[in-house]
């Protein structure tokens, strides 16, 4: 039985509903996993390190798409739920729009000046020449990357999350094999892998493109549609804390990365490679769940339905907290197993991996907290606030903390900056939430 966004939700009901959300999200993250895997184990350490340097460049284009999905499927809901129908769909097909052209500008500058940006991330020698090569390659393909960010909200918000999931899953395999293919038995080395990522992204991209431009029973599709700066200033100003969170987390990477060339030098940047491939997929099940539910959130906010906004809150957040409880003991008892996927052929790297991952895995007792409160804010049209959570929990706070904990804790203190982090940003966000109660009504 298909399930509506007007529908009063149970736990059985919400988990149906935003399943389709988090796996889409873990296979999105498989793309870089995948990667990682194949090029540490096939290509090299130095190749390896290369990929984890450049990569939150080309991460910071695909923010884009994140922010006008969010915050524009939020914006199209609550229109939905006011029964704005034609004008949601108006918004959609305009917010699509912007979003191919971004992408298209963000490639052709971004090609341009490779290895510019490469050099100014202490990029050198070999290190540099393989961080262009795959910097190049990957943003030849960053507009289907944005639009495949933005589609797995706007798919939520059109009531076909499986879609959203076929379409990601397609896209998942499609790396993996080619991968296999491109790297292991052709040996193309890092040009393999990114173009193995370039068509993954591509795949996940048209398949929704297409369902938007020709499905008749979508309840959005893509159309005709007059520019409204208006809509676009709010979608982006709504999802900006989207946008924010992507942002830093390639800034911060960037910061922590200048930390640990001076303490570890190249096996702390690949020991911090793995730890970030494995936490996105953990973190995936958090994001996943508030791509899902925020479109429901939304449109009860704009049908004023105050009593299942209620429900969706107090539902999520025992959700958040059993998927809490099993992710800190699985990233325990997987620390070692994990490590070895990537570095298990080098002994000093996998014991720095193992001891590294075992200290981060501790943000993930707050940070899935954190990540709904952020995404609740952005469903309820609070564009601002979310973006305060946003820009203090992965900007100020691990900035903070990843400049003055090493200087207490040596190494241990970079692995352990996330965790003071989500810390100090649960107390943002509890203050948030209780604050804003008696004004939302949930």
């Amino acid at each position: 039985m298909k399930i509506q966004l007007s529908d009063h939700f149970t736990y059985k009901k919400l988990v149906r509903f935003t399943i389709p959300s988090i796996i889409m999200m873990i296979f999105t993250s498989i793309y870089g996993v995948v990667d990682g895997i194949f090029v540490s184990n096939f290509v090299g350490k130095t190749p390896f390190a290369a990929v984890n340097l450049i990569m939150p460049v080309c991460m910071i284009t695909g923010a884009f798409g994140f922010m006008i999905g969010t915050g524009g499927s939020a914006l199209v809901s609550r229109l939905m739920g006011e029964g704005k129908k034609e004008k949601a769909n108006s918004v959609f097909s305009m917010l699509t729009a912007v979003s191919a052209l971004i992408g298209i500008t963000a490639s052709v500058i971004g090609i341009a000046f490779m290895p510019q940006i490469a050099a100014a991330l202490g990029a050198e020698g070999e290190m540099l020449d393989n961080c262009v090569l795959y910097g190049r390659i990957l943003l030849m393909g960053i507009t289907a990357f944005v639009l495949q960010n933005e589609f797995q909200s706007f798919l939520v918000a059109a009531e076909r999350p499986k879609l959203g999931l076929a379409a990601t899953v397609g896209a998942g395999v499609t790396n993996i094999v080619l991968d296999a293919l491109f790297v292991a038995v052709f040996k193309w080395g890092l040009a393999g892998a990114a173009i193995a990522t370039v068509t993954s992204q591509a795949v996940g991209a048209v398949i929704p493109l297409i369902f938007f431009l020709r499905s008749k029973d979508s309840i959005l599709r893509l159309g005709k549609f007059n520019f409204d700066g208006g809509a676009f200033v709010r979608a982006c100003t709504n999802g900006s804390s989207e946008m924010m969170t992507n942002l830093s987390m390639s800034l911060v990477n960037m910061l922590y990365n200048a930390q640990l060339m001076k303490l570890a030098g190249e096996n702390g940047i690949a020991a911090y490679g793995v730890i970030m491939y494995v936490a996105f997929i953990f973190a995936a099940i958090f994001i996943g769940y508030s791509i899902g539910s925020a479109p429901v959130i939304s449109f009860n906010y704009g049908a004023a339905n105050h009593d299942e906004l209620k429900n969706m809150r107090r539902k999520s957040f025992v959700i958040i907290g059993v998927c809490t409880l099993l992710m800190v003991t699985a990233s325990q008892l997987l620390a070692a197993p994990l490590s070895g996927i990537f570095v298990g052929y080098d002994a000093e790297l996998m014991s720095l991996t193992e001891r590294a991952f075992r200290l981060y895995s501790l943000s993930f007792i707050l940070s899935g907290f954190n990540i709904f409160g952020s995404a609740f804010f952005t469903a309820l049209n609070n564009g601002l606030i979310s973006a305060v959570i946003s820009f203090l929990r992965t900007l100020v706070f691990q900035i903070v903390a990843v400049l003055l904990l090493p200087l207490i804790l040596g190494l241990d203190g970079i692995w352990l900056s996330v965790a003071v982090a989500e810390l100090l940003s649960a107390v943002v966000t509890f203050i948030f939430l209780v604050k804003m109660r008696k004004k939302y009504n949930y």
